[in-house]
């Protein structure tokens, strides 16, 4: 039986921004917990859209692109149904993307400030 390569984080990650870019997601964040003990994962990637036919575009994209491109389904998925806070689980790599309102309520970038955050420049925003 022949093995799948594994695919690196790094690589997820950037199919994921690539996605997030594709359908114009607001504000996406790397939030980088590698050095920090006891994390629950080791990347959270996180953006917002401005409405839920956006977020549940953006979602639906994540979800294809990161497939297409590393052969990896989601380990979980939640926040579909009422697409304010829709969670694409990958393990070591869980996505969050918000509506607005949503996101700026949750703060996760200032709740996990710990962590090394990396803000990516888009064109679109």
């Amino acid at each position: 039986m022949a093995r799948r390569k594994k695919n690196s984080q790094e690589e997820i990650v950037t199919s994921i921004l690539d996605a997030m870019a594709d359908k114009k997601a607001w504000e996406p964040v790397v939030l980088d917990f590698t050095r920090l003990t006891g994390a629950l994962c080791d990347t959270f990637v996180i953006c917002h859209g401005t409405s839920n036919t956006q977020v549940t575009a953006i979602a639906d994209h994540v979800i294809t692109s990161v497939k297409k491109k590393t052969g990896i389904n989601p380990w979980h998925l939640e926040g579909l149904k009422n697409a304010e806070w829709i969670l694409i689980d990958y393990s070591d790599v869980v996505v969050h993307i918000f509506q607005e309102h949503r996101r700026r309520f949750y703060n996760l970038e200032h709740l996990w400030a710990d962590a090394e955050i990396r803000r990516i420049d888009t064109v679109a925003n």
